[in-house]
């Protein structure tokens, strides 16, 4: 079948292409009694836009863009992820928009997929996530002047809009729960340094700690369950070992439990186990995990429901959705003595 064009659309609407042109887009330059007419034909002729010409034209292209910088396997056992687009696919879908999600292996393929997607006007606006301490991809999407929205703490959002959650409360939540347990001596398995969620828990989690009178090591690694087993084996080696660990994700601290198990020692009689980002993992486990959790799917749509405002003219702003609530289940306990 051939493509319906707007040569076609304006001869049978009995007005000129450029009529035609700023009744699809939307724009002013028309009478409505003419939109309502070009709208008509154009329903009757099932057309569509050419995507090209779209861009040319300035349009909008119905489809926000996101970019992972990380290993396609990682995808399929990180559960915040796969919840976190069904959030934003559940307000992007109301809204007849598309999500064009691009997997790369580093910071600099993905600047690099910024640039093309802004010099072809791919998309309408872009979610940022994993945002680094001095992170590249804020000036360069302030240079490119394409929309995004910064999913991470305000204080990492330079001049972007950005959706973040209170890490800091959270961390603040779980040592106050460790220590009135009775655990003086906490461990952290945590993520990876460069990350600014990570630097904004080391600072809430040693501060906390501090309050508290508690004393805290921490394992830095890549929030893979190898590297989470690692870490807790390397805790468990110290002289002055912890009673209690804290996991900066899910993954590692189930891959923690196996360890701890490997090792002769149980949970929580030996030692204590707090998770981040509560997930079915963390329910399914034995014993279950206490954990911090939140509400991803919300968040999700909370970013979606930002990309659209900004569209709408709405201002940059950064601010936080709330914190992660403290989840108790089985595997936190007081200490043995």
């Amino acid at each position: 079948m051939a493509r319906v064009t707007i040569r076609e659309i304006a001869r049978r609407s009995g007005v000129s292409k450029g009529a035609v042109s700023y009744a699809l887009n939307g724009q002013p330059g028309v009478s409505e009694s003419t939109r309502a007419r070009v709208l008509k034909v154009a329903a009757e002729l099932n057309w569509a836009p050419n995507s090209a010409a779209r861009m040319l034209s300035g349009a909008r292209t119905d489809t926000f863009g996101l970019v992972l910088a990380r290993h396609p396997a990682t995808l399929s056992y990180e559960p915040f992820y796969m919840e976190f687009i069904g959030g934003v696919e559940s307000v992007l879908t109301t809204k007849s928009y598309g999500l064009l999600l691009q997997v790369v292996p580093d910071i600099a393929a993905e600047i690099a997929t910024y640039r093309k997607w802004s010099s072809e006007r791919r998309v309408d606006a872009v979610i940022v996530v994993d945002v680094r301490v001095d992170d590249p991809r804020i000036p360069l999407l302030e240079e490119l002047e394409l929309p995004a929205v910064v999913v991470a703490d305000p204080s990492l959002a330079g001049g972007l809009a950005g959706v973040g959650t209170d890490d800091a409360s959270a961390a603040e939540q779980a040592v106050r729960h460790l220590a009135g347990l009775g655990h003086r001596t906490l461990g952290r398995v945590a993520g990876l340094r460069e990350l600014g969620h990570i630097r904004i828990r080391d600072e809430a989690f040693a501060a906390a700690a501090q309050r508290s009178g508690l004393r805290m090591h921490t394992v830095h690694t890549d929030f893979s369950g190898d590297g989470g087993a690692e870490a807790t084996r390397t805790l468990l080696a110290e002289q002055e070992r912890p009673t209690a660990i804290v996991y900066d994700n899910d993954l590692m601290a189930v891959a923690g439990l196996s360890a701890i198990s490997e090792l002769g020692m149980s949970v929580p009689g030996d030692v204590s186990l707090v998770a981040w980002d509560d997930s079915t993992l963390c329910r399914i486990t034995h014993p279950s995990l206490t954990a911090m959790g939140h509400d991803v799917v919300a968040y999700g749509a909370a970013v979606a429901e930002r990309l659209f405002g900004l569209l709408a003219g709405a201002g940059a702003t950064a601010d936080l959705v709330g914190a992660p609530a403290l989840r108790v289940r089985g595997s936190s306990a007081p200490p043995r003595g």
